[in-house]
Order: structure tokens, then sequence, then C-alpha cells
């Protein structure tokens, strides 16, 4: 689509702007300002393909200097704010040719300005890298056929009703003022604008493209689009040195956006498309359950996005684009992975539930089996250790004959002897025969201790499935009839992945603070006993 861009201003002393300046800016001259004496000159303006002078047929040709014109135009300007000139900016579109650019601005001064009185002067600017655009500037008064200018407005008196002037208490006779020249009215910036692009038009069906330009918003186009920002020549060379600015920043966004807003509509069709499709396959079914119309998951999922954007009806604008994100990348993931598991309906959702609920719960206490059988292990070797450790002082203590010496040898050997008698009461309550094997224990606990890594993989991918199918069910409880609420804790079920979950944390934080506390001393048992 060619660049709707046409800027229209006004050049006005108010601002501390100049007709010439203007002048010499887009036809790239040198030109003498008479006002203020100084020599007007962008030599940086190298990109000028064409510039000219448009005079309507009663204008002495000696206006066709570029000099002359506009210092002679700013001389009749008296007033700090006088307006000086009209300005246009015109983005030619890149599929007309660049032979082309003269006579298509040429045209349009003709027709829309030359024609009503106008000094058009105009020039065209390429850069060659594929944004030609046009500058214009016009006179604000009218002249007559000896190079005089006009006035812009005249003295018109009031008259009474019967034709004569209305003397006022000052003496002095009521008047008003009305313009010469109606070029001011606000009505002639619409004209100008669709007069450009009829004209732009014209020239692209002669050369047989199918592009057209539309200087309409995108609101009066009836397009639901969000419209980018204008840069200007500052914030583009910024942007184009790798300059980050605030203005190329909200384009960004905006753009960003538009392709979201595409995509969401795009997920909608595709919505449609896959609900028409599974209502196609559901007339096939019996004609009971076609009378049952039990809704599908996406027309359940389309009305809870429906939901959701009225429960948003009092945010910002910006608060509406960040929650429509939200939802839809997670209602898009979640549709992805049903899709993925052959799920479209309420029941295959509630038995596909159940059944990962399930193998969760199972895959749980298997985890749960091996990491107590690696924590008997563990205390099994650790009081074998013990046992080996203090075998040699209790054989010293058993071979001492005399009561008095074993007493004392007992004494200094208190805490070794309390531990070997410790290992000797759990190996013969804990063990299935009088003898052991650490070679066998240290085998079996490497053989659990590997295959918990794996078990730990396939809880976490169970346990994401089961997220996405009970976040999937939640969205669907707020826009089912409550009857068809699913509970979350059913009487005669397995509970909750998640309250498993949490059980089993608060297991391993209690064994974590119970290996934290020091050994009990034979005497503690004793006492305890």
């Amino acid at each position: 689509m060619p660049c709707p861009h046409c800027k229209i201003t006004i050049v006005q002393r108010s601002e501390n702007e100049s007709a010439v300046s203007a002048a010499a800016y887009q036809s790239g001259e040198k030109l003498f300002s008479e006002y203020d004496q100084q020599q007007k000159y962008y030599p940086y303006k190298t990109e000028v393909t064409h510039k000219e002078i448009m005079l309507p047929p009663h204008v002495p040709p000696e206006y066709a200097d570029r000099n002359t014109l506009w210092n002679s135009a700013e001389a009749q300007e008296k007033q700090w704010n006088s307006q000086l000139a009209r300005r246009f900016v015109l983005a030619i579109p890149r599929e007309i040719p660049s032979e082309q650019h003269a006579d298509l601005i040429r045209d349009y001064c003709r027709e829309f300005f030359v024609s009503k009185g106008m000094i058009a002067d105009f020039a065209i600017h390429d850069k060659g890298d594929g944004t030609p655009h046009a500058h214009i500037l016009l006179t604000m008064r009218a002249m007559d056929e000896k190079g005089k200018w006009l006035p812009k407005c005249r003295k018109v008196y009031d008259l009474d009703e019967n034709g004569e002037r209305i003397r006022l208490p000052s003496g002095r006779w009521k008047s008003h003022k009305e313009n010469t020249v109606d070029w001011n009215d606000q009505k002639y910036s619409e004209i100008w604008r669709q007069g450009w692009a009829d004209t732009a038009n014209r020239y692209l069906e002669a050369n047989h493209r199918p592009e057209r330009l539309d200087l309409r918003s995108y609101a009066r186009q009836g397009i639901d689009k969000i419209p980018t920002v204008h840069m200007g020549p500052a914030a583009c060379q910024m942007e184009k040195k790798g300059i980050q600015t605030s203005i190329g920043n909200l384009n960004r966004d905006i753009k960003a956006a538009n392709s979201l807003m595409q995509s969401i509509r795009q997920m909608v069709r595709h919505l449609k498309g896959w609900i028409a499709d599974l209502k196609e396959k559901k007339a096939a079914l019996m004609e009971a359950l076609e009378q049952t119309k039990e809704p599908t998951i996406p027309e359940l999922l389309s009305q809870y996005l429906e939901l959701r954007s009225g429960q948003r009806a009092g945010w910002t604008s910006r608060g509406k684009l960040k929650g429509t994100v939200a939802d839809f990348n997670k209602v898009q993931a979640a549709m992805d992975f049903l899709r993925e598991k052959g799920i479209s309906t309420v029941e295959s959702l509630d038995t596909r539930l159940d059944e990962i609920s399930q193998t969760a719960v199972s895959v749980m206490e298997s985890v749960k089996k091996s990491e107590k059988r690696i924590k008997a292990i563990d205390t099994m070797l650790s009081y074998i250790d013990k046992y080996e450790a203090n075998k040699p002082v209790h054989k010293e203590y058993a071979a001492i004959g005399w009561k008095k010496k074993k007493e004392q040898f007992a004494e200094s050997h208190r805490e070794e002897l309390d531990a070997y008698n410790a290992a000797i009461r759990y190996l013969k309550a804990n063990l299935k025969g009088n003898s052991y094997s650490r070679k066998d224990l240290e085998a079996e606990r490497e053989q659990l201790t590997s295959a918990l890594p794996e078990q730990g993989e396939e809880l976490e991918a169970v346990q994401a499935d089961v997220k996405v199918l009970r976040d999937v069910r939640r969205w669907l409880n707020q826009v089912l009839p409550s009857e068809q609420y699913r509970q979350t804790a059913e009487p005669g079920k397995k509970p909750s992945v998640q309250g498993n979950l949490k059980g089993r944390q608060e297991r391993i934080r209690q064994e974590q603070a119970e290996k934290r506390q020091p050994p009990r001393t034979q005497k503690q048992q004793n006492m305890e006993l």
C-alpha cells in the first residue's frame, strides 16, 4: 500500500519561520532574505531531482524567479504573526516511475492551486532509498494582472433593513471584515487531501498498478488497526544509526500489537473453523447426541475469552491489550495441547484428567518407596560402620576377666561400647539373617539412586500435563452451569496431586530436620525406654 503521508502546515512569522528559508530548503538554492538581510542556504540538500514554479496565466513572468517571488510575498506581510505561505509535504507512491513524478505534482498543483489563483513552488526530493516526496509552497494572497498583491481581507459595512449603513454610538459605521479569497477555509484541507489521492491513483491506474492511495484514517476506512506515529527526520536518522528513540519504540509496540491482534483474529477464525469441523463430525453421530448439543471445548474457551474481555471493560486500553495478549497465549497453548491429545469435549477432558492424576499419584508413590528404601539402607550402613568401628573395643572388653578392671575399662570406653551395643540391637532387629553384605546394600542403593532422576522427570512431565488440564477445567467452570462444575476433592477418590506434593515436601523437611539433630546416647535411649 502506498504511504499515505500528506502534511499541510502554514509558514508563520510568529514561529520565527520564513518563506524565503522554506523555499531555499526545498529547492536547494541560495536565496537572500530581504526581511532579515540573511542568505538562506542548505548545502546538505542534495536529493532535489526537480524544482519548478507554476504561475497563473495573469501573473507577470518575473515572479517565476524564486528569490523575487518569496521576498515580494514576505514584504506584503507587516504583522509579527503574519501567515507567509502554505506548505505541503507529500509522499509520492514508489510504484509510480520516477520520470512521471514531475508530471504528477504538476497536474496536482495545476488542478487544485494554480487554477484558483495561487502561485505554486514545488520541488521533488529523492535520495534513492525508496521514499520519494514532494514539497509545495503556495502563496497566501491573490495577485492582479499588474503584479500587485491583493489584500487578504476587506472592510464591509453592515446595512440595516433599508439598506443604509448603521452608525455606532462612537460615530463610526458598523462594519466587519471579509476574506477576499476562501483559501483558508477548513473545508479545503479535506478537498486537497482527497484531490492528491485521486491524482496519484490516476497515475497508478495508468501504470497498471493494483495499489491505491487512501488518506482516510483507519477508523474511517473501517480497519481495526492502530496507526503508527510519524517519526520525523531526526528520529529516523537516529534509528538508522541503531539508536532507539521513544517514537521508534512506540511504533514498534504498535506494530507488535497490530501483528498480535491479527494473530488473535486468525486464531478466532481457526477456532471457528475447528468448531465447524467438529460440528460436521458431530452431525454424523446419533440423533440423541445431536439433540443434547453438548458444547465442545473450543466453544467454551471462546466463551471464556469473551467473558474475560467483558471483565476488563473498565480497564485502560493498555491494560486491555496486555490482558488480551496473556489470555490469548494461555488459551492457544492449552488448545494446542488438547488437540495433540485428541481432547475435544468436557467428558473426555475429565476422563483424561482422572487417568493422568492416578498416574501422577502412582509415580509419586514409587518415588516415595525408593526414597524410603534409600534412607533405610543409609541407616543400615551407618550402624554397620559403628559396629565394625567399635567391634575391637568390645572384643577387648569381653576378654577382661577381672570385674573391677572390666568396670574401669567400660567406664573409659563408654561411648564406643554404647555405639556397639546400639548397632547390635539395630542389626538384630532389621537383618533377616545373622549376616550382612555391605556390597549388596551399596549396589541396591546405587540402583535406586540412579533410577530416581528418571522417575523425577516422568513425574515433572505428568505434573505439567495435570496443570494444563486443571487450568482448562478451571476456565470451563467459569462458563459452564454450576451443576457441571468439577469438584477438586470428590469423596471416595484419591487425594489431589497438589495435596500429595505438599505432603511429600513436608515429609522431606521433617527428615532433614531429624538429620540435623545430634545422635542420642545409650543413656538417653534407656531413659526413653
